[in-house]
């Protein structure tokens, strides 16, 4: 008898529906609050046998540092609020984590351009 295949994309899934009830949490609760109006999130992971999902986001707001520490201050009151809308036994911990692949992206357009310009 041949094993089955338990390769499965439960991971991905829960990362994508967690970082889908965020943003609309950040939309609906935050979206007053100068600094987390202009949070999108671009990612997420799941970790840790599905325990911890990390969300990746991009900020219009040049001063990380402040978008950062004023997401780790909502966390807990996020994750609540992930809780009762997500339909699921254990509700994973949340943690943001600034993406800065458009400003890597931004470089090597301007590296490649000193070379082609030489």
């Amino acid at each position: 008898m041949q094993k089955k295949n338990t390769n499965s994309n439960r991971g991905m899934r829960i990362a994508a529906k967690v970082q889908t009830i965020v943003a609309e949490i950040l939309r609906d609760n935050y979206g007053d609050d100068a600094i987390v109006a202009g949070v999108s999130l671009v990612g997420a992971e799941a970790h840790g046998g599905l325990q911890f999902v990390r969300l990746y986001y991009y900020s219009r707001n040049a001063d990380t540092a402040a978008v950062q520490k004023r997401l780790d201050e909502i966390v807990r009151s996020v994750r609540f609020e992930l809780g009762a809308r997500m339909n699921q036994k254990y509700v994973p911990d949340i943690r943001f984590e600034y993406d800065d692949t458009l400003e890597r992206a931004a470089r090597i357009d301007e590296l490649l351009g000193k070379i082609s310009n030489e």
